[in-house]
């Protein structure tokens, strides 16, 4: 076993204290065989940190499906909390030290996995948002509110207007506190980010610093807490007392200076919390946002060397594992160390961080603690990866089988926000990979809902002591990086999506109110069902294509042609062009919202624009014929038919994104760019109709492809059994009646290829 790690760097940074480094080599061999990958869990657990980022992408994140958000926010960055949109100082703060002393205490298996600098720059992301939180002589504790917050569901990217339209002001809330709480957590989470950047980024580490003792200073000086009216149904606080004893051990660390640890002593130490009933101190429960005592108590012991504070934090493990002065944590009957239904896996893989660290630190000389607590951490981590009776993995993303209805309202995808938590299984357009789920009741049974999100919540405390101790996994059993994640999985991602008719990101529908000799009466919606990432179209615009031939062999024009709104759900915001020339004897109509930021996946009354617009010629004219129309063509008759039509185009400032224009133009496939998919070609014979590409999907590259093709593009080469699948409409040869059918296909207009 390695010798005291984190006691080593204070006393580094002491150089001459009374603090000394504790315990020496085991004798003890503790390795066993795993046949979990926790250097993947690793990679996918900074995928989720990645996920939570609020304002500002940072440099390197991996998210396709994310993009800047909320970024009227008094201060940007931070991570949300979890699967809604708030920022909380204090989780934020929890979360970075739980994840800086992951880093300190176990570096070598995240160097091993390749992912130090991943980790650092996910911390770096809180501690820098941290860090802009200390205003001097207030803190924001608070971004965002409780009532907006859990009553919309939808993604970040799009928050801003639908806050402005139901409150009135797109600027969140934001709230401020001297608060001890608050403080002593930023103080702690800043002081150990200056002890993970001060060989890598000496300037940071030294912001942070500074930070670090102004917090401090603020808590100590305050010594109140509960000074946090809009957090207190969610993150009230108990005490404080135990994160000024959890923030003054950081702060010795970080600066060597003695004072910190005299006032543990002096002042913190002895209003500590009792166990129920008793004057001894407290070591039942477990360490949280709420509860910083445990981790407080070791730091302290390996901070001095006291062998009553070892003897402190050993009664906390015995707790946890075979009991203590008649007191154990409850077990469920597969093995799951339970606190209780909230976020049981947090509390349960936090102890086993805290229990891993207790052994390189403290018991390194004792055998039998060493056997007993790594089997205890051992086991914790790999029930959540699967040692359980139901056999389920509670990190989203990790093995064959986790749950799918997990509370997060970004990853949901979801275009209506109607279609929330009432009990219902949600589906999901995006896997959060890398999140520790909350966890199972206490009879090992698991609920997979949204709504029940005592299981089904996702949180960044809720991962913090679980990735910390991924270091020490791969440590011991070594593990390997997927070097496809996440690049080819979120392409499939979108392209599995895209399959779905009603999941394509922008698309048309349109049915015919009235049609006659003299005009045709439309009624069109245009859907904005984006999640890659949700976003609004800049300005966002449909063509409506016609042909006129028969008005020209009548002597007329398109002079002739008059255009004419006539509902508009949006009132006033769409603008219908005059008649456009196409090619020959097709033009086309342009119909603009002047506000693009109407139709957009925010709700039921927002994703999707209704418009009846009229087509004419005077009316003793009784020559219209719409039958040769491009975009005519498919409708059904009566206004509540509308089905999903190709051949009425839409474009983002001018740049297609869905359908197929007449000469057989279609969208640039890029909507969403993920680099390094590789793609498989299946044997001559497996004739997939539609795969022109012959990747095993049928979508809107294929189509491109093939029009490449007859277009005799020598630039691009198809396989022969490319050629093949495309063959799949009648008649014989590669012709556009074959990328109009599996357009239709795409769209869900045909249930099959080939068609006839």
């Amino acid at each position: 076993m390695k010798r005291a790690r984190l006691a080593a760097m204070a006393m580094a940074a002491v150089m001459g204290t009374a603090a000394l480094p504790l315990g020496g080599d085991s004798a003890v061999d503790v390795k066993a065989a795993s046949g979990y990958n926790y250097a993947e869990a690793l990679q996918k657990a900074m995928f989720f940190y990645q996920v939570q980022e609020s304002g500002p992408l940072s440099d390197g994140n991996q998210v396709t499906w994310r993009a800047d958000s909320m970024m009227n926010d008094y201060i940007l960055g931070g991570w949300f909390d979890a699967g809604d949109h708030i920022k909380f100082t204090i989780t934020n703060s929890y979360s970075a030290a739980m994840l800086a002393w992951g880093m300190l205490a176990f570096p070598e298996g995240i160097e091993q996995a390749g992912l130090s600098d991943s980790y650092r720059n996910s911390l770096k992301y809180a501690l820098d948002y941290i860090a802009a939180c200390d205003l001097g002589d207030e803190v924001l504790y608070q971004i965002g509110d409780e009532g907006f917050d859990h009553k919309w569901w939808g993604s970040a990217e799009i928050y801003h207007w639908k806050r402005a339209d139901m409150q009135g002001d797109a600027e969140r809330p934001c709230y401020f506190t001297t608060d001890s709480n608050v403080t002593g957590h930023m103080a702690a989470a800043l002081a150990a980010g200056y002890l993970v950047f001060k060989d890598v980024d000496a300037a940071r580490a030294e912001n942070y610093l500074t930070h670090a003792k102004n917090c401090f200073d603020i808590a100590n000086t305050v010594r109140d807490h509960g000074n946090t009216p809009a957090s207190d149904t969610m993150y009230k606080s108990s005490h404080f007392y135990d994160e000024l004893f959890w923030s003054a051990n950081w702060l010795y660390m970080a600066t060597g200076e003695q004072s910190y640890l005299d006032l543990c002593e002096s002042d913190f130490i002895p209003n500590l919390g009792k166990e129920d009933q008793s004057t001894e101190m407290k070591y039942t429960w477990g360490m949280c946002w709420d509860d910083t005592q445990q981790g407080g108590t070791l730091l302290y012991a390996m901070n001095t060397g006291n062998a009553e504070w070892i003897s402190q934090f050993t009664k906390h493990l015995e707790y946890w594992t075979t009991g203590y002065g008649g007191k154990q944590v409850q077990y469920t009957p597969d093995g799951l160390a339970w606190l209780f239904n909230w976020g049981s896996l947090r509390h349960a893989t936090t102890t086993a961080f805290l229990a891993a660290v207790a052994v390189e630190e403290l018991y390194a000389d004792d055998a039998a603690k060493v056997q007993k607590y790594t089997e205890f951490y051992e086991s914790q981590m790999n029930y959540c990866f699967g040692d359980n009776d139901l056999g389920m993995s509670y990190v989203l993303g990790m093995g064959d089988k986790y749950p799918q209805a997990w509370h997060h309202r970004t990853s949901s995808g979801i275009w209506d926000d109607q279609w929330t938590m009432l009990g219902k299984d949600k589906f999901h357009r995006h896997t959060l990979y890398g999140a520790l789920i909350g966890g199972p009741a206490q009879d090992g049974s698991y609920t997979d809902a949204v709504g029940q999100y005592q299981f089904s919540e996702v949180a960044i405390d809720y991962n913090a002591g679980y990735t910390a101790l991924l270091g020490k996994m791969i440590e011991t059993y070594g593990g390997e990086t997927d070097p496809d994640f996440p690049a080819k999985y979120l392409q499939e991602e979108y392209e599995l999506d895209q399959q779905e008719p009603t999941h394509v990101e922008f698309y048309m529908e349109a049915c015919i109110n009235q049609s006659s000799e003299s005009y045709t009466e439309i009624k069109a919606q245009a859907t904005n069902h984006s999640a890659f990432p949700t976003r609004v179209a800049n300005s966002l615009s449909y063509r409506y294509f016609f042909d006129i031939s028969e008005l020209i062999e009548n002597g007329m024009s398109i002079d002739d042609v008059t255009v004419k709104i006539g509902y508009d759900e949006f009132s006033g915001n769409t603008v219908a062009s005059e008649p456009v020339h196409y090619a020959d004897n097709i033009y086309y109509v342009e119909f603009t919202y002047t506000d693009s930021t109407v139709i957009r996946p925010s709700g039921q009354s927002e994703h999707q624009a209704e418009l009846q617009f009229r087509l004419s010629i005077p009316d003793n004219n009784k020559i219209w014929d719409a039958s040769n129309d491009w975009s005519f063509q498919t409708l059904q008759s009566g206004n509540t038919n509308a089905a999903i039509t190709p051949y009425i185009c839409m474009y983002d400032s001018g740049v297609m994104i869905w359908g197929i224009e007449p000469d057989g133009t279609t969208p640039d496939p890029g909507q969403v760019i993920v680099p390094g998919t590789e793609t498989t070609e299946p044997e001559v014979g497996a004739t997939k109709y539609g795969d022109v590409n012959c990747d095993g999907l049928v979508k809107i590259d294929d189509v491109i492809l093939l029009n490449r093709v007859i277009a005799e593009d020598t630039t691009v080469t198809v396989s022969d059994q490319g050629l093949a699948n495309g063959e799949c409409s009648a008649p014989a040869g590669l012709t556009g009646d074959d990328a109009v059918a599996i357009l239709m296909l795409i769209a869900g207009m045909v249930d099959a290829l080939p068609v006839s």
